[in-house]
C-alpha cells in the first residue's frame, strides 16, 4: 500500500503543477489558490481508509428501514461530524413492502412439478474460496420492491426483455398474454417498466429472470471463480413506476416527513404494480423455459441456456405457474444523513452545492452502493482536512448519504421536496451510486456540466497512469475501434473530447436535475460486474474482482471532491451553454427526420429557430463568462436561471411530475434518458397533436432561457 501511495502522491505533483501553470481554468479569474487548495485536497483520500469504510457498511445486509441500515446511518453521521460537518440524521416515513413469503412452483402440462423456489442464494463453499457471506440469516429472500402480495395461477408467456416492442411482438405473432404470468429476462429497460407494460396488456403476473447471456457464464466464468453471475444468482429490485414519478409513492411532490398526517398521503395506485412480480436466477427459470411449447421465439430473443426458447401460448408445451407472495406493506422510518459546510460569500451562501450517494443495499451492497459512500466518506474526509488548514467555501456544500435509493429514489426525493424552495437557488448535485465495479471511468451529466467534468478528470491522477481523463479517453478509443472492427471497416471517429453520457433515471440525480433543475453530473468506474443485486454484490466479491487495493476507490474520491470544490469557489458558474445549445439543435433535427419517417406533419420551424437563439446566446454569454470585467453575480444568477427556464410547470405528458423539457428517463426505458422527452415520445405513440403542442412547449422554454442568457452582464 505504501508504494501505491507514493505513486499516487508523486503524480499528484505533476498533474497540479501542469494545472497551476494553466493560463486558465473555465469559471477561475485566477486558478491559482484554488490549485493549492486542490494539490491539499487530493493527497488526502486515502485507499486504505476507503477499505476499511467498505468493510464497515458492508458487514450485514442492511435493507432499507432495518436497524443494520440505520447503523450504516449512525457511522457516516460520525465521520461526517469528525470532519468538521455540521450533521444531522434526518428521518422520512415512507410506504415499503417486506417479504414475509415467497413462493414459486411451476408445472408442466400434465402436472408435473418442475421446479420449487425461489432457490436460495449458494456457491459451492469448497471451490474458489466459496463465499463467507451467503448464509447470512438476516439475508431477505429476494423480492421486489413494490409489488403486491398476491396468489395467482396462470400459463406462462415468454416476452424477452419485456420492452413495449417485445409485447407488441407477441401480439403480431399472435401470442397473447392476457391473464398469463409473463416470464421477461432483465435488460433493455427498467425492471418497473416491464411489468408497467405487462400490466396494461393485461398479464396476471410478471417473473424476471437474470439470462446467462447478459451476466452469467456466456460473458465469462462466474463467481467465486470469476465475476459474472452464478446459477442461483438474483437481481432484486424495485418494480415501481419510476418513469411516472420517484420517491414515495404516497407524497408525490411532498416529503414524507414523520409528522406528516395520514390523510395528506394518496393512494398509490397510480405508481405501482398492481399485479404480482418477483425475481428469480436462471437456475429457477430455466425449467420452465426448456418445458415451454408454442412457436419459437424470433432468433434476437434467444438466450444463452442450453436450449431453443419457445413463446408458450399454446395448449402443446403449456407451463402453469403459481404464484404465492405474500408481502407486509407498511409505512417505514427511513434515514437520511446530510452534513453541511456554510458558505463564507453573503450574496452565494445559499447557493448550494449538492454531493451525494445512497447507503441502503438490498443485500451487502458493496459495489452498489456502498463502494460510493466509501469513496465519498474519504471525499469528506479531504474537505474536513481543507476546514483544518483554514479553507471555507464561498457556497455552501451539502453532502447527503440517501435512503431507500433502491425501492424508488425515497431519500433523496423527499429531502429534495422537502427543500424545494432552497434547492431553487442550488447550482449543482453531484452523484455517484455504484461508485466503482472496475477500472473504467465513466460519467453523465446535463451538456451545461460536460465539460466541467472533464476538466475535473484531467487533474486526478489514474492507477494506470497519467490522468483519468486519459485513462476515460483511452477506453472509448479501443471501444469505438472494436466496434468499428466488427462492423469491417476502419474507426472514422474523430471526436477530440471524450464523451459525456446524458442522464435518464434510476439513480438519485432524477429528483434535482429532472423536477427541480438543478444541474447534475453522475460518475462511476465501471466493470465487469455480474452480481448485480444479489448476495454475492459483497465485500469478498469486491476484493477479488473490482479494486483489490482500494486505489479506484481513491480516485473517486478525489474526482467527486474536485467537483464540489470547483464548484463551490468558481468565481463564475462554469456552465457552458454552448455544447447545450448545440446538442439541443441535434435532438430537434433528429426528431424531425423520426417525424417524417412516421409520415407526421409536425412544424418544427418555430422550435428549431428557438434552439439556434438558444445555441447563439451560449454561445455569447459563453464569452462574457471569460471576460474580467463581468459582472460575476449577475452572471451567474443567469446562469442558474437559465437551467430552471427549461422546466415546464405543466410537467410531462401522462407523468408531470417530471418537469425537464430536455430530458427525461423514458416512459417505457426508465434507465436510459429520452431526449425532448415530450416531442419524442409523442412522435413514437405516434401523436401528432401531442408532438405539435410539446413542440410549443419546448419553444417557449428555449426562449425564456434565450432571453435569460442574453440579458447576461
Amino acid at each position: 500500500m505504501r508504494a501505491v501511495r507514493f505513486l499516487s502522491c508523486s503524480l499528484i505533483v505533476a498533474t497540479l503543477s501542469a494545472s497551476a501553470q494553466t493560463s486558465h481554468v473555465f469559471g477561475y479569474r485566477d486558478f491559482s489558490q484554488q490549485a493549492k487548495w486542490d494539490a491539499a485536497f487530493l493527497a488526502v483520500p486515502d485507499a486504505k481508509l476507503a477499505g476499511e469504510h467498505l468493510k464497515t457498511l458492508t458487514a450485514a445486509p442492511h435493507w432499507a428501514s432495518s436497524p443494520e441500515d440505520y447503523a450504516t446511518a449512525v457511522y457516516v453521521a460520525d465521520k461526517f461530524k469528525a470532519a468538521g460537518l455540521d450533521t444531522k440524521i434526518v428521518p422520512y416515513k415512507v410506504r415499503l413492502n417486506k417479504p414475509i413469503k415467497i413462493e414459486i412452483e411451476a408445472f408442466d402440462e400434465n402436472g408435473k412439478k418442475l421446479m420449487s423456489g425461489p432457490t436460495p442464494e449458494h456457491v459451492d463453499p469448497k471451490k474458489y474460496g466459496g463465499d463467507p457471506f451467503q448464509d447470512d440469516p438476516r439475508v431477505l429472500p429476494a423480492f421486489n420492491g413494490s409489488s403486491p402480495s398476491g396468489d395467482v395461477t396462470a400459463e406462462v408467456v415468454y416476452a424477452n426483455y419485456g420492452t413495449l416492442a417485445d409485447f407488441k411482438k407477441l401480439a403480431d405473432l399472435g401470442v397473447s398474454v392476457k391473464d398469463k404470468i409473463v416470464l421477461v429476462r432483465y435488460g433493455g429497460n427498467f425492471r418497473g417498466v416491464k411489468v408497467y407494460i405487462a400490466q396494461q396488456f393485461g398479464a396476471k403476473g410478471v417473473l424476471i429472470y437474470s439470462d446467462p447471456a447478459d451476466d452469467g457464464y456466456f460473458r465469462g466464468d462466474v463467481y467465486p471463480k470469476g465475476p459474472f453471475r452464478p446459477e442461483t444468482a438474483v437481481q432484486r429490485g424495485s418494480v415501481q413506476f419510476l418513469p411516472i414519478y420517484p420517491g414515495d409513492s404516497e407524497t408525490p411532490g411532498f416529503a414524507s416527513t414523520e409528522d406528516l398526517a395520514q390523510s395528506k398521503r394518496v393512494d398509490p395506485k397510480g405508481n405501482e404494480a398492481n399485479i404480482p412480480a418477483n425475481p428469480l436466477s436462471y437456475k429457477d427459470a430455466m425449467p420452465i423455459l426448456k418445458a415451454l411449447g408454442g412457436p419459437e421465439s424470433p432468433r434476437a430473443w434467444q438466450g444463452a441456456l442450453p436450449f431453443t426458447y419457445h413463446l408458450g401460448g399454446s395448449n402443446t408445451g403449456k407451463v402453469t405457474v403459481h404464484m404465492h407472495l405474500e408481502q407486509d406493506i407498511a409505512d417505514r422510518t427511513i434515514w437520511d444523513v446530510i452534513g453541511v459546510i456554510p458558505g463564507t460569500d453573503k450574496a452565494q451562501k445559499d447557493d448550494w452545492v449538492i454531493a451525494g450517494n445512497h447507503r441502503d443495499a438490498w443485500v451487502y451492497g458493496a459495489v452498489d452502493p456502498n463502494s460510493g459512500t466509501a469513496a465519498m466518506l474519504e471525499t469528506v474526509h479531504g474537505l474536513g482536512e481543507l476546514l483544518k488548514q483554514g479553507w471555507r467555501p464561498k457556497r455552501t456544500i451539502v453532502i447527503g448519504s440517501w435512503d431507500a435509493e433502491e425501492e424508488g429514489l425515497i431519500g433523496s426525493t423527499e429531502w429534495a421536496e422537502d427543500n424545494a424552495a432552497r434547492l431553487a437557488h442550488a447550482v449543482a448535485y453531484f452523484n455517484t451510486d455504484v461508485g466503482v465495479s472496475g477500472s473504467e471511468f465513466k460519467a453523465a451529466a446535463v451538456p451545461s456540466l460536460k465539460q466541467f467534468v472533464r476538466e475535473v478528470a484531467k487533474q486526478v491522477p489514474s492507477p494506470k497512469g497519467g490522468t483519468v481523463y486519459d485513462q476515460w479517453k483511452s477506453t472509448q478509443l479501443a471501444e469505438v475501434d472494436r466496434r468499428a472492427a466488427a462492423a469491417g471497416h476502419a474507426n472514422a471517429d474523430t471526436e477530440n473530447e471524450v464523451r459525456v453520457g446524458n442522464l435518464g433515471s434510476g439513480s438519485d440525480y432524477t429528483p434535482f436535475i429532472q423536477h427541480l433543475g438543478v444541474p447534475s453530473t453522475d460518475i462511476g468506474s465501471e466493470g465487469p460486474y455480474g452480481v448485480y443485486h444479489s448476495v454475492f454484490d459483497n465485500y469478498n466479491w469486491f476484493v477479488k474482482f473490482a479494486d483489490p487495493t482500494f486505489v479506484y476507490e481513491q480516485q473517486q474520491a478525489r474526482v467527486f471532491g474536485l467537483e464540489i470544490l470547483h464548484m463551490a469557489d468558481a468565481d463564475v458558474l462554469p456552465y457552458d451553454y454552448q455544447v447545450y445549445g448545440k446538442e439541443i439543435v441535434g435532438y430537434l433535427e433528429a426528431a424531425q427526420k423520426q417525424a417524417n419517417s412516421a409520415k407526421l406533419t409536425l412544424d418544427f420551424g418555430p422550435a428549431l429557430t428557438a434552439a439556434r437563439r438558444f445555441e447563439a446566446a451560449g454561445t455569447t454569454v459563453r464569452t462574457r463568462q471569460a471576460t474580467p470585467s463581468t459582472n460575476a453575480a449577475g452572471m451567474n444568477k443567469a446562469l442558474r436561471d437559465a437551467e430552471t427556464a427549461l422546466l415546464s410547470e405543466a410537467g410531462l405528458p401522462h407523468r408531470p411530475w417530471y418537469k425537464h423539457l430536455i430530458y427525461a428517463p423514458g416512459e417505457y426505458t426508465g434507465y436510459a434518458a429520452v431526449v425532448i422527452p415530450g416531442v419524442n415520445e409523442a412522435i413514437s405513440a405516434p401523436d401528432a397533436l401531442r408532438a405539435q403542442a410539446q413542440l410549443g412547449a419546448l419553444t417557449d422554454a428555449l426562449n425564456r432561457s434565450s432571453t435569460i442568457l442574453e440579458t447576461a452582464k
